[in-house]
Parts: structure tokens; sequence; C-alpha cells
């Protein structure tokens, strides 16, 4: 592999790290040449790291153009890789003359990179803004870049994610804690808590609110010092503010440091104040060094920092809540260390120098293979279904579709219809559609292989017969338009009224290739309504491969709410249906009953928080035993790792039941949909009761039974393994559609 990298040469701060240690460590495995338009020391420093290294100076365009175009073309390079304004307007110019993919790096927002210069901003921004337009692919240095980038209109399908990684190999310091204190003239005590920040000092970085937080936090903690290392516009205002804040003393600048290891080993507690960022080496050099981490909540830093668990995060420009978490920190040592740990575990194991070469080398070997990719007219999938209104239940599904359709192809182009589609694209990386946007979603549908009617009850008429309608026509136009379609891992019913049922009939029977069925409730209903046409395959819920969150993460979760992580919990998961008002004791008495009996803290865990947030709280109130409520359950991994960590759990809600039986917890069914007792009974765990029919004598003996099957892996994984090892039915069915029935390159 041959890539020629094009930067202007007079990069610094994080591009500049980012670019020669990624170049430096990636020539030892492909041949890289990088590209400079100016000679100073970023170029030499590239020589030093033995990067090969070309400058091609000077101000005319279309010369250097001419020049870098002979140079790429007797080179045999296979792809363009850009950084930065000049880079990326080159690399635009250069595309098709050169019949070349080409790919950026976006290593910070475009739009805040030339602030405070609104010339440059008018020039080289307007110019950076039109060439990002006109790449083929970009590459986002932190998640949350990425989010950005997707928010702007680019996309998803040809951008990447890459973090800055670091070698954590551990090194020995040049000077050890007091020998470097002593190297900069301060005489704090050996029992003090260090904090620090290396940052340059303009308005971007926000050190005045460390100040301001810190000078609130040394009023309650003495003990506490700051080290601010770096330089900048800004450090004679920011000395004035420690005068006017009364920290002087307490507060070193020490300006630009080139021994960062002694820096970072003299801390105790690491700090990021940014106002936007995308990913900082300094957190990572902090976690190297195992220090605890308050950031600003900016960026990508929420993808490394787990507030409550490795360390803690605030809204930009918040002194208040800065100062609150150091104070935290600096009055528990083994907080700190606890913290820090953590933070060097998760650093290592998925922000390590290791991960960010393979990754990047991942992402060249997935546009080399995308340019070979052989297509006819139509290509990629369009995924249908309840998605983007805030059901974790169906946003599983859809992750889950979305994660099997990447495994049969990577560079498989999917489009969802959504109610969020913004929301959508950034929490999957996919297209989307506005679900009723029909002409758009017509439009597509003319241009994709396979349609898929994804998931859940969308075939029933008990919740709404418009969009039973809805989903039919969509199958239809999509048949007609060109489309293989399928209906994957579904439920179907209940479908009352007779009219519904006839035209339901109809279309599946005419306009489907094939339906995979989650119970078999569903082949009775299909049985019952005479479709036949279709290949019908038993198969199951998607969700059940989806994965827990780590248990790190999990524990902040809880501790952030106020709940113990070791504890012992009953998890409830309810929701407002017709008989529910009257069955509200009943529920608050067992949940009571539970904690009374067996010591299980009731806690309630919402599916759908626009209605089971309600519903929960209406049994809360009826309740004496102590108890808590997570009005959000976060993402579907935060959610499986939360029902994972219920010793029982109750619910009304099918997904609540997949993520708990797909962690081996104990389940109690409350039905008011037979989707419920026919997936229990699929597993093979037998204790539930119709909505209507719950007395309180039943459920307490529900309860009774289930904590007696607590422990017992044999009984609770064997329905479990069965349910994963058939939802593959799911994805083959989808390969085989896809023209892929092994798996791999149609």
């Amino acid at each position: 592999m041959k890539v020629i990298h094009l930067i202007s040469g007079g990069d610094i701060g994080g591009a500049k790290t980012h670019v020669h240690m990624l170049l430096h460590n990636l020539s030892g495995t492909i041949d890289v040449t990088m590209v400079c338009f100016m000679e100073g020391p970023f170029a030499q420093e590239a020589r030093d790291l033995g990067i090969h290294t070309v400058v091609f100076p000077g101000n005319n365009i279309f010369k250097v153009f001419r020049q870098l175009k002979q140079f790429i073309l007797e080179g045999g390079y296979e792809l363009i890789h850009c950084h930065g304004a000049r880079g990326n307007m080159f690399g635009a110019l250069l595309r098709r003359a050169v019949s070349l993919p080409v790919v950026t790096t976006v290593h910070s927002d475009p739009k805040l990179d030339y602030l405070g210069r609104p010339l440059a901003r008018i020039s080289y921004g307007a110019v950076n803004a039109l060439a990002l337009r006109r790449l083929d692919y970009r590459i986002g240095v932190s998640d949350a870049m990425t989010d950005l980038l997707i928010s702007r209109g680019f996309d998803p399908d040809k951008l990447f994610t890459i973090y800055n990684g670091i070698d954590f190999t551990p090194r020995i310091p040049p000077l050890e804690r007091r020998a470097y204190l002593d190297s900069l003239n301060l005489p704090w005590a050996d029992d003090c808590v260090i904090a620090g920040i290396t940052a340059r000092l303009n308005p971007v970085k926000d050190i005045s609110t460390l100040i301001k937080g810190f000078a609130q936090a040394h009023k309650e903690c003495p003990a506490l010092r700051l080290l601010i290392a770096g330089d900048g516009e800004e450090m004679e205002k920011l000395k004035a503010l420690t005068r006017e804040l009364g920290v002087e003393g307490e507060v070193c600048f020490t300006g630009w440091i080139s021994d960062t290891d002694s820096f970072y080993n003299a801390l105790d507690i690491n700090t990021l104040t940014s106002l936007s960022e995308t990913f900082s080496y300094s957190i990572t050099e902090g976690a190297r060094f195992s220090l605890p981490t308050v950031s600003s909540r900016v960026g990508g830093i929420p993808y490394l920092i787990d507030h409550g668990v490795n360390g803690f995060l605030f809204a930009p420009g918040n002194a208040e809540a800065l100062a609150r978490h150091l104070v935290t920190l600096a009055q528990d040592k083994s907080l700190r260390e606890h913290m820090g740990q953590r933070l060097n575990e998760k650093g290592r194991t998925q922000f390590s120098l290791e991960s960010t070469l393979e990754r990047q080398l991942d992402i060249y070997r997935t546009i080399l293979r995308r340019k070979e990719r052989k297509t006819g007219r139509r290509d990629g999938t369009l995924v249908c279904g309840a998605y983007g209104r805030g059901n974790a239940g169906d946003d599983a599904i859809l992750e889950a579709i979305v994660r099997e359709l990447r495994q049969l192809d990577p560079d498989l182009p999917v489009w969802v219809l959504s109610r969020k589609p913004k929301d959508t694209r950034q929490a999957y990386r996919v297209n989307s559609i506005y679900t009723f946007n029909i002409p758009r979603f017509l439009s597509r549908m003319g241009k994709t292989r396979l349609y898929i009617n994804g998931g859940g009850s969308l075939m029933q008429d008990a919740t709404s017969r418009r969009s039973l309608w809805f989903y039919l026509f969509t199958i239809s136009a999509a048949k007609l338009l060109g489309n293989k379609v399928m209906m994957y891992g579904c439920g179907i019913g209940p479908i009352q009224y007779p009219s519904n049922r006839r035209l339901c009939s109809k279309v599946l029977q005419k306009r489907v290739d094939v339906i995979t069925l989650r119970d078999t409730h569903s082949k009775t209903e299909l049985d019952a309504m005479g479709v036949t046409a279709p290949e019908i395959i038993l198969s199951a819920d998607p969700t059940v491969i989806l994965p827990a969150a780590e248990a790190a993460t999990v524990d902040g979760i809880l501790e952030s709410g106020g709940l113990d992580p070791k504890g012992r919990y009953i998890g409830f998961t309810l929701r407002p249906w017709p008989g529910f008002e009257t069955k509200v004791d009943i529920l608050a008495q067992c949940a009571d009953y539970a904690y009374e009996k067996y010591g299980l803290t009731p806690l309630f865990l919402p599916i759908e928080r626009r209605l089971d947030v309600s519903a929960a709280q209406q049994v809360a109130r009826r309740m004496k035993a102590p108890h808590y409520l997570l009005p959000d359950t976060g993402s579907s991994a935060h959610s499986i790792g939360l029902f994972a960590r219920m010793q029982v759990v109750v619910s009304m809600r099918l997904h609540a039941l997949v993520f708990a039986a797909g962690q081996g917890v104990p389940l109690v069914g409350v039905v008011y949909d037979p989707k419920i007792s026919s997936f229990l009974d699929y597993i093979g765990q037998d204790l539930y009761t119709d909505l209507n029919a719950i007395t309180l004598e039943n459920l307490k003996a529900h309860i009774d039974a289930a904590v007696g099957r607590i422990g017992d892996e044999a009984f609770l994984s064997q329905g479990v393994e069965r349910l994963r090892q058939i939802e593959q039915r799911n994805q083959a069915a989808a390969g085989k559609l896809l023209g892929m029935e092994g798996g791999g390159e149609p």
C-alpha cells in the first residue's frame, strides 16, 4: 500500500502530534510519503522521525498543482490523505486529475479553526469548507467530530472515526515529583494535592474557568495546588486573574514544557476546560499516568471519561461544578487512585497507539476495497420500523439489524426511515430519511436492492390502524420499485379488524419474499391469515445478539443515580395500558414484598421514557419500601448492562424481558399482549400472568419462584443460547436476498 499525505507544514499542537506519530509508525508497515507546502520545524521534525518528507514550496497554486500531480502519477500512489485547509484544497484539485480516492482527517471544528482571525476565516476557512465537500472520505478524530460532520450533512457512509492514541508503555519520568517542583522553584508541601493542565493559553481552552473553579475549591480544600503548562496570548490576563482571586501563590504557570512525563508524574488530578475540543492528547497522556480527570463535556472526551467511573465531566464554563469535582477528588486519595486505575485500563485497551494504527490501516483498506467494489444501478438497503421515537427496544432492534448487515457486507450502504433522522444518523452512522417524507423514500427505494420491514410488532392494529396501513404501503411500494422485501425478526399481531387481516394477508402474500419471526405465536397468526407465499422462517428477536456495557460503566451509571453498584435489585418495567390503573396497588405491594422478604430493592427501568416513567411513578407513590427510578437507561448497551444487575425482572415490556433473559436473569412477565407470553414460553421461562388476571397472591408466588431460580445458570441460559443460535437465521435470510448466502461480497 502506497499513501501520500498532504499538509501545509506549519501545523502545531494536537494535529502536529497526530500526524507525526501516525506517519512515523505507519512507515514501518506501508509506504508513506508526506508532502509539505513550506519548509520549517514541522517538516524537519518529520525527517528526524524517519518520515519520507518532500516540500513543494511557493504560492503559485497552479505550479504546485502540476508538480504534485506529476509526483503522484510517477510515484504510483494508491491513495491521497489530506490534513488541514491547504492539504484539502490540493486534494480536491487532484481527486479527478489523478483518479485516486482522497481522504482527509478533520482535526478540529472547521468553523472554529480561525477563531479571532476574520480575514483568515473568510479566505482559508471558505476554501477549506468547499474542499471538504469535494473529497471522497473524511476521518473525524473523535466520535464527536464525526457526529458534528454528520450534523452538517456529510454522508455517514463516507465517514470514519479515529482517536489520538498514545504509547501506553510505562516510562520512568526524568524527574521525581519533588525534584520537578524544585525545578520550578515551588515550595509546595509534599502532601499537597496538585491539579494540572497542558494547553495553549487561548480563549478556546477557557483556562479562566479552571482558575475560577480552582479558587473556589481551594477555599474548601487548602491543600490544593494548580500547575498550568502552556503559553499563549492570554498568559498575562490569566496571571492577573490569579492575583485578583487571591491564589497567585497556589498557581504556577510553567510555560511551554518539553518534559511532559515529569509534569504528569507530579500531578494528582488532570484537567481540561476547553469550550470546544475533538479529542485532546492531554487526556490520554493523563490516562497513561493513571490520573483521574475532570474535564468539560466537549467533543470526544465523554467517549474516554465515564462520569463518576474514571473521572468527572462538567458543562463548559461551569466553574462551580468544576470546583465541586476538584474538592471531591482532593479530599479522597483512594477515589483518585481508583478512578485513575480505571482510566488507565480503558485508555490502554481502547485508545492506545496500536489501536490507532490498526484503525488507520483498516480505514485505508476499506477505501481501497470500496474503490474496487462493483455494483450495478442498485445498491444498499432501506430499513423501516418504529425508529426515532425514544423506545429503547425499537432502537435496539435497529442497532442489531445494522450490526448484522455490516457483518454481511461492511461496505453496504444502509438507509433508515426514522422519526428523528438526525439522531439516527449520528447514533448508527447510517443515512436516514424522515419516516413520512414519502417522495424521498420512494426515490431511495428505486435505488436500493433490499427493503427491510424491521423487527418489532409492526404488523398489528391494537395501538394504531394507520401505522399498519403505512407499513403495508411501504412494503408494496418497495416491491413495485424493484426491491427484494424482507420482514426481519418480527412479531405478527394482534390484528383485530377483519378488513385489516384481509389487507395484511394480501400484501404479505404478493409483496414479501422472506419473513423471519421472533416467536411461535406469530407463525400461528400468519397461518390463520393464510400467508403461505413468502418463505417463513422461525428465528428470534434481533436484540438477543447485543452485548452489555462494561461493568465499570454500569457501576458509574448506578453510582450517578445514587445506587450501590453491588446492591441487590428487582427490576420493574411497566407501561400504561387499559387495566393497568386497577393493578397499581398490587404492583406496589409486590415491590414492597420483594424488599421485605428478600432484601431486593425495587428499581424502575423504563424502555419507552415517554410512557413508562409515568407508569413507574404511579406504582412508586403507593410503595413503602425504598426504591429508585432511572428516568433514562441510555444506550442499548447501557440498558442491557443495567438489566444484567437485576436479581429478578418483572416486566410488561418485551424488550426488558429480552435484555434481561440475555443476561441470565429470572423473569416474571405481566402479559398485556400475546407476544410476552409467547416469548417466555419460547425460552422456557413460565412465570407470567395476564394483566387483567393479576392478583397479589399469584404475583407474589411468581416472584418467589423467580427468586428461587437465581443462580440456576443451567436453567436460565439454555433458552437464551438457543435464541442466539436461531437468531442467526435473520442475518442468513438477509444475506441470501442480497446474494451473499455465505456472507461476504455479492
